[in-house]
């Protein structure tokens, strides 16, 4: 039985941000009893956080307990969206954009939150030897200049020179990127560095909204923010793995899988260059800038990352992307509990070494 309810129509006054949510609701019946009913499915979906759809799936004993947590993942998710915004500004808050605005000048006092994603950064720099950049905004915003005039103007469409860009990197070096943490402040000491966190942000933000849900109670479910899946349990009391589908890309159906694998208690990112490019001269360039090459990296097609933590992973979704077949391979290998899956450009597969253990048969 599925049954389609409007969550508009509930607590309406709460929900005006939200452009629509939409809950499914399946019955599932436990088999050795015809008289006795398990939790309940539900989906909810909306579109105005960080430039995508989320998506929230839930096993749950009721509509309005779902919709409760539902309007506590979107207040949560809200947050992180104005403070990791490095477009615009919200009125009483120090966010990514106005540190940007304030490089060279003076630190800047930030929310906790703003801290430990730079902190996070750091660490993921290293880890990657440096290529996932935060600091790279002032090389990708040149290219998303670019990509935004030929996307409008196809005829027209140019790529960035090359000494715009050279003269871009020379501002992004990460450890100019000055954390107090005693006194909560961020100061980019370079007048022309500023900070692009989209590498990482998303995924990030995914995880530490998870980790409060898991603090409320919530044990069974699903959130992705466009395409960064997190897994919180199994399906039901059954101990069901979810099924997660990885998008082939060489489909125009959105929703024609390559592969499906079985997660719980786990994460899964793709990153690929099918998704944000403009053409040039017959050519496509994506939006994965490879920070020593300062061009869209070509090695692959996509990357999925499967790892427990969404901000882990979606960070390296970018990382490995921009590495050759073996430098990936060797990092991820060196991981626990990290598995990757590459799509190369003529179509063929590899894989790390547990992760076709995963896939759906």
């Amino acid at each position: 039985m599925l049954k389609k309810v409007n969550l508009c129509s509930f607590k309406q006054n709460r929900y005006v941000k939200i452009f629509f949510i939409i809950i499914n609701c399946i019955f599932i019946l436990n088999l050795t009893s015809c008289h006795s009913q398990e939790k309940k499915r539900y989906e909810a979906q909306f579109l105005t956080l960080f430039d995508t759809v989320t998506q929230i799936v839930a096993y749950m004993d009721n509509k309005e307990e779902f919709i409760e947590e539902v309007n506590q993942i979107y207040d949560d998710l809200e947050t992180y969206h104005e403070l990791y915004d490095i477009y615009k500004e919200y009125a009483g808050l120090v966010n990514i954009k106005l540190i940007n605005d304030n490089s060279g000048k003076q630190p800047m006092k930030v929310d906790r939150r703003i801290i430990d994603l730079l902190q996070f950064a750091k660490d993921i720099y290293k880890n990657t030897d440096g290529k996932v950049n935060v600091a790279l905004g002032s090389v990708l915003s040149i290219w998303h200049e670019y990509r935004e005039r030929g996307t409008a103007d196809p005829e027209n469409a140019k790529l960035p020179p090359w000494d715009l860009l050279q003269e871009a990197a020379r501002h992004t070096d990460i450890n100019k990127v000055i954390i107090d943490e005693a006194a909560s402040t961020v100061f980019l000491n370079d007048p022309d560095m500023s900070l692009d966190v989209g590498a990482i942000a998303k995924g990030y933000a995914v995880e530490q909204v998870s980790q409060r849900a898991i603090d409320r109670g919530f044990t069974s479910g699903l959130i992705s923010v466009g395409g960064n899946v997190k897994i919180i349990g199994t399906k039901d009391s059954n101990k069901e793995s979810w099924n997660v589908g990885i998008q082939n890309p060489e489909s125009p159906n959105e929703e024609s899988n390559l592969l499906v694998v079985y997660l719980a208690d786990n994460s899964l990112v793709t990153s690929g260059n099918y998704s944000r490019y403009y053409t040039v001269e017959g050519k496509e360039y994506h939006h994965i800038i490879n920070p020593e090459t300062l061009y869209p990296a070509e090695y692959f097609t996509a990357i999925t990352i499967i790892c427990e933590d969404s901000g882990e992973a979606d960070a390296l979704s970018t990382g490995v992307y921009n590495m050759p077949l073996q430098q990936g391979l060797s990092l991820i290998e060196s991981l626990p509990n990290a598995e990757a899956f590459w799509l190369l450009p003529g179509g063929e597969q590899k894989f790390s070494s547990g992760f076709q253990a995963l896939l759906v048969k």
